[in-house]
């Protein structure tokens, strides 16, 4: 059974400023995940996508989240809501914020560091915070765990990459030897990896440690959330990556 593997590259405008996010697209003949699903009110651009490969959302097995924030997960309930058959899937440990069950992580951040900014930027802050507590909770149909293999697609292993939240999660396709890292790392301006939002990354150690772990599995593809398809040498750029975080 052949499968596939594909960037869903999403160019759009957020706060006047061009962005680009990247989506995953995992299927076969039988079944399609998507692997995160944007901001709200996305659907319209995640529709866009799908239909450049033949398929709608309508379409899809799954949706796989990779952690709770507001780029991934903006859109869930919407999707949810509009087609309930798409399954839910996402690590244990991020599932009670994702569900509504416990406070986003990235609020409580957001509110205890409020007070410590200058005057000129609470007003953006204040914005960001109404933002993150319009996110509209969803339910979790499934919970996964470290190293658990999805039946699906010849396999999709789920990776514990902890550290920009504590249940974010990259999969693995080793029949194809792809890694779909979600923010474990990131593609920077001049094309290297790098920690996604260092100085917002919930726990900086830990996200290098996962990072670390990374270089356990054989993969020749990376597709990154922010920036997409890596190009080069994968192992030698997560070395590299390591090295710029060495004590």
């Amino acid at each position: 059974m052949s499968i596939y593997v594909k960037p869903l590259s999403i160019e759009f405008e957020y706060n006047g400023m061009p962005q680009v996010i990247t989506p995953a697209l995992i299927g076969d003949q039988q079944h399609a995940f998507l692997v995160d699903c944007g901001y709200a009110g996305f659907i319209p651009h995640i529709e866009k996508a799908l239909n450049r490969h033949e398929l709608s959302l309508s379409n899809l097995t799954g949706l796989i989240i990779t952690h709770h924030d507001l780029d991934h997960v903006g859109s869930l309930t919407e999707i949810k809501r509009a087609h309930p058959h798409i399954r839910i899937i996402a690590h244990e440990q991020e599932a009670p914020y994702i569900d509504g069950t416990r406070t986003s992580l990235r609020l409580e951040q957001a509110l205890a560091t409020l007070c410590l900014l200058p005057e000129k930027e609470q007003p953006a802050a204040k914005e960001f915070i109404c933002t993150l507590e319009m996110i509209e909770p969803s339910t979790v149909d499934q919970t996964v765990h470290d190293c658990e293999l999805l039946p699906w697609c010849e396999g999709m292993e789920i990776i514990h990459t902890p550290g920009h939240t504590p249940g974010h999660i990259s999969i693995y396709l080793p029949s194809s030897r792809t890694l779909i890292a979600g923010d474990a790392v990131v593609i920077e301006n001049n094309g290297e990896l790098g920690i996604a939002n260092p100085q917002h990354t919930l726990d900086l150690k830990e996200a290098v440690r996962s990072v670390q772990r990374l270089l356990g599995f054989e993969i020749d593809t990376l597709i990154c959330y922010h920036g997409g398809h890596f190009q080069g040498d994968v192992r030698s750029a997560l070395q590299h990556l390591l090295q710029s975080y060495a004590p």
